[in-house]
C-alpha cells in the first residue's frame, strides 16, 4: 500500500528538480578543479544522480576528493536545501557511535545530562555522508541497516521511534566488495549503500589537471595571505607533474 506522507515527498521533491546542468559548487572551496576527461565524466555523472533519491558509494583513494564530489551531489540536489552532515566513521569511539549516530535521551548512560539528537536527526531533509564507512564495527553496521531500512531511528534509552527522511551517501578509500567478501563489511549493508557507485580519480589518472590544481591553491593561499598571486614556473609545473 502507498504510504501517503512518503508519497507527498516524493512528489515535492520531484518538483524541485530543474534541468539537467553542470554541476555547481560551494563557491571557491567545493569545486571540482580540472579539464581533464575523467574529471569532465565525473561531472556528468554528479549532475546525473545528483537528481536521485538513491544512495551513493563514493569510491577512490584517500585525498582524491570524495567528499567534495558528495557536497556536489548534495548540492545539485532537490536537498540542497537542507543539511548536509559528513561524519568520519573511523573517529567516533565505538562506545560513543549509536549515540553519535541515533541520540540519546536524558540519564540514559553517564554524562548524558540533556537529550541529544543524532546525526540522523541533525541531516533530516537533507544528506548523511558517511565518510570511511568500511571502518564501522560490525554490531554497527546491523543497527545502521536497521535505521535505513525502517527510514527511523531510536534513541538511546528510549522505546520511542523518531521516523527520519534523509539521503545516504557513503565513502571509503578501502574495497568495500573485498571488505564484504571477507566478512569485514555485511552484504546486506553493502547493497543498500551501494545503489549507485561513482568512483572519483586519483590524481595520477589526471596529471594534466595539475597545472590547475596548483593555480588555484595559489590563489588560495595568496588570498589568505593578501599577498600577490604567485605563478608557476615551468620547470616547477614539470616537476610537479
Amino acid at each position: 500500500p502507498i504510504d501517503l506522507e512518503r508519497l507527498r515527498t516524493l512528489i515535492n521533491t520531484s518538483l524541485r528538480l530543474e534541468d539537467p546542468r553542470e554541476p555547481v559548487g560551494y563557491g571557491d572551496a567545493v569545486q571540482l578543479i580540472g579539464n581533464t576527461t575523467p574529471i569532465k565524466e565525473l561531472r556528468k555523472q554528479i549532475a546525473k544522480v545528483a537528481r536521485s533519491q538513491a544512495p551513493i558509494y563514493v569510491s577512490g583513494e584517500s585525498g582524491s576528493g570524495k567528499e567534495v564530489v558528495a557536497r556536489l551531489i548534495h548540492a545539485n540536489g532537490p536537498r540542497a536545501s537542507g543539511p548536509f552532515v559528513p561524519v568520519n566513521c573511523g573517529a567516533i569511539p565505538a562506545e560513543l557511535m549509536e549515540s553519535e549516530f541515533f541520540g540519546h535521551v536524558k540519564g540514559s548512560f553517564t554524562g548524558a545530562h540533556e537529550e541529544e539528537k543524532g546525526l540522523f536527526e541533525a541531516a533530516q531533509d537533507g544528506t548523511l555522508f558517511l565518510d570511511e564507512v568500511a571502518d564501522l564495527p560490525l554490531a554497527m553496521q546491523v543497527k545502521l541497516l536497521g535505521a535505513i531500512q525502517e527510514k527511523s531511528v531510536r534513541k538511546v534509552g528510549s522505546n520511542q521511534e523518531v521516523p527520519v527522511d534523509v539521503r545516504i551517501l557513503s565513502a571509503t578509500h578501502k574495497d568495500l566488495k573485498r571488505e564484504m567478501e571477507q566478512n569485514r563489511f555485511r552484504s546486506d549493508l553493502y547493497y543498500r549503500l551501494n545503489v549507485i557507485e561513482i568512483h572519483v580519480p586519483s590524481l595520477r589518472e589526471r596529471k594534466a589537471d595539475i597545472p590547475l590544481l596548483t593555480a588555484h591553491t595559489l590563489r588560495q593561499l595568496a588570498q589568505e595571505w593578501q599577498l600577490p598571486v604567485p605563478t608557476l614556473r615551468d620547470d616547477a609545473a614539470q616537476a610537479l607533474s
